[in-house]
């Protein structure tokens, strides 16, 4: 395994995805979806990931936790830029780990490494999202210190309405 960080839990390292991982972290993509009762929304494939994971046009970067050599957890995160702080961030879209490798540490691991990560890259906070029903998920950001936004709503465009709306654009030809 190229890129291997090493961690204080005895068998558990952390890889910086590669191009022949591609399978594994639409896999991965995939398990989450199902936790999050989001299995229907997943249209991403293998070539998307490659395209936008590993070419000239990438845009997120991914994370694998290996325990033991078997892959058990990943993160999915890109950078994005606060215009308060004048700085980017790191935006962490997926955090997950296996359901039987759950309450390892395995978790905290992957979130604290990119906690460094943030600040190895000059970095001026990192965010991420999390669905207003899974408890555990909160409990675990809010003991590590995270702030809950209450106050900001995320937006989205997607599909059809994305298309409808980008129609709207009256610019010059």
């Amino acid at each position: 395994m190229e890129n291997i960080k090493s961690t204080d839990i005895q068998g558990f390292v952390i890889k910086m995805a590669q191009r022949e991982d591609t399978s594994l972290i639409l896999d991965f993509i995939k398990r989450l979806a199902e936790y999050e009762r989001l299995s229907h929304e997943v249209v991403a494939t293998e070539k998307d990931l490659d395209t936008f994971l590993f070419s000239d046009r990438a845009v997120a970067e991914v994370i694998i936790g290996y325990y033991e050599n078997k892959p058990v957890g990943f993160a999915l995160f890109f950078h994005n830029f606060s215009t308060f702080l004048g700085r980017r961030g790191i935006y962490l879209e997926d955090l997950f780990v296996l359901e039987e490798y759950r309450g390892r540490g395995f978790g905290k691991t992957l979130l604290t490494y990119l906690a460094k990560l943030d600040l190895e890259r000059d970095c001026g906070r990192l965010e991420w999202a999390v669905l207003n029903w899974n408890e555990p998920s909160i409990l675990f950001y809010k003991s590590l210190g995270a702030k809950v936004m209450d106050e900001w709503l995320v937006n989205r465009l997607t599909g059809d309405t994305l298309k409808a709306v980008a129609q709207q654009f009256s610019g010059a030809q």
